[in-house]
């Protein structure tokens, strides 16, 4: 029985997931826990089967014909853990292909789960390739941060609480602190708290769905924490940049999902008006292709949310 099982999902970013597993098989190692790493391949068309299967035999690699997206990726995988073994790993790790886990992470983000009982799900201390913060957590999200997302405000703002940002100092301590969710990039999961709340909801095709996720656990009694100890590079969105105009509707539309499922009716109407606004300003000078998904968000919106 392995303590870890790691999950990547991967989509056309061979380079990035290639230093992703020699970081994390390097610290795995160097803490001597037991794991096993599962990468799910999303039908890239870059040679990553290939080069996983040459370069890393030990790590257990499914090759889909079809990108499945960030969801049933990681569902797929942990299905197959239940149905084919006999003892489940007694944590998960979600951990995208963009990243290089940073010496000592596995554990402090184990241990950071050992040290509160009803933590769900920890997330480490993101950073920039250059090594500067990356925010890595955030509250639950409001019609505030719609307004942040959707029109320009004073750029102090953005890094406070208003935006559903946590204090910086609180990440330059060594202590886990409580959070309302991790960033997707990166978060450890208790095998309980999946058996207690379910897997991720495979509707959220890409976005939003560590916010859900976490959502329920908080319903069900669960906490989420960041564990700054953890640290992990993150290169944001390098999957998303491939196709910027279906990744922001995939955003937008998961968006509307999150909201229709997580707030009263007042506060979606009020949502659907916010970003009825703020789209029909995005269009304003905009592409044809993204005036068209604007228009497509607006739609969404009304209809789901």
């Amino acid at each position: 029985m392995s303590d870890l099982a790691v999950i990547i999902v991967s989509w056309n970013v061979r380079e990035l997931l290639t230093c992703c597993l020699r970081s994390l098989l390097a610290d795995v190692e160097r803490v001597g826990i037991e794991a096993q790493v599962w990468v799910v391949d999303n039908a890239s068309t870059d040679g990553t089967p290939e080069v996983v299967a040459r370069m890393f035999p030990a790590v257990h690699l499914i090759v889909s014909q079809a990108n499945l997206g960030f969801g049933r990726g990681n569902n797929l995988v942990w299905r197959e853990i239940r149905s084919s073994q006999p003892q489940i790993p007694k944590y998960v790790w979600l951990l995208n292909p963009d990243t290089e886990v940073q010496p000592g992470a596995t554990e402090a983000l184990k241990a950071a789960l050992e040290i509160h009982p009803r933590a769900g799900v920890v997330g480490p201390k993101l950073l920039h390739p250059d090594g500067s913060l990356q925010h890595s957590a955030f509250r639950f999200p409001g019609l505030v941060q719609l307004v942040f997302d959707l029109f320009p405000l004073p750029s102090r703002l953005y890094d406070t609480p208003l935006n559903g940002r946590y204090p910086r100092r609180l990440y330059e301590g060594g202590a886990p602190f409580p959070v309302d969710h991790p960033l997707g990039a990166s978060m450890m999961a208790r095998s309980e708290v999946i058996a207690d709340v379910g897997l991720l909801d495979e509707e959220f095709w890409m976005y939003c769905e560590e916010v859900d996720w976490c959502w329920r656990m908080r319903e069900a009694g669960w906490r989420a924490y960041c564990a700054p100890a953890a640290r992990v590079i993150h290169h944001v969105g390098q999957s998303s940049k491939q196709s910027r105009v279906s990744s922001f509707i995939n955003l937008w539309t998961s968006r509307a999902r999150l909201y229709a499922r997580h707030h009263g009716p007042l506060k979606r109407r009020l949502a659907q008006m916010l970003v009825r606004i703020g789209m029909q300003r995005r269009m304003r000078g905009a592409t044809p292709a993204m005036v068209t998904a604007c228009r497509h968000i607006v739609r969404v919106w009304e209809e789901i949310a």
